[in-house]
């Protein structure tokens, strides 16, 4: 399943991006998020790791991300667990003091679960609906 969502901010390019590198934030825009740890140490950096614990669907999962990609214009975290792999990618555009920022989410379901995928679409919809509405508040108050 994959959905993606265009958010456009009244904040400039590089406030935007370096608040989304750290993966840890998302516990402030992304409304099923109920932790998100940093499980390394040093500077936010290709590499970093996470433990998100998330409620979907009314399941509660953990997933290890890692940010796959930190460049000025896009970042790319992939999380995994047993039941799935998730790739949240983000690609940034600049036009003066306004960001706008393409978020494409995907998850790819595991073993049995990928026959649950096409029932739970509406739900990761939703979702998305809800992070693009909480991430764009959030990021006009950086």
């Amino acid at each position: 399943m994959r959905v993606q969502r265009t958010i456009r901010v009244n904040r400039p390019q590089e406030t935007v991006v370096a608040y989304l590198a750290d993966f840890g934030n998302a516990v402030q825009w992304d409304p099923g998020t109920m932790s998100c740890l940093r499980t390394d140490q040093g500077p936010v950096r290709v590499g970093s790791t996470w433990r998100n614990v998330s409620d979907f669907n009314d399941r509660i999962s953990e997933l290890d991300y890692r940010l796959e990609r930190m460049e000025p214009t896009r970042l790319t975290f992939v999380g995994r667990n047993k039941q799935a792999t998730t790739t949240d990618d983000l690609r940034f555009a600049t036009d003066g003091d306004t960001t706008t920022i393409t978020y494409d989410a995907e998850i790819r379901f595991n073993g049995v679960l990928k026959l649950a995928g096409p029932f739970l679409r509406s739900n990761f919809e939703k979702l998305a609906d809800e992070v693009e509405t909480s991430l764009a508040a959030v990021l006009e108050t950086l």
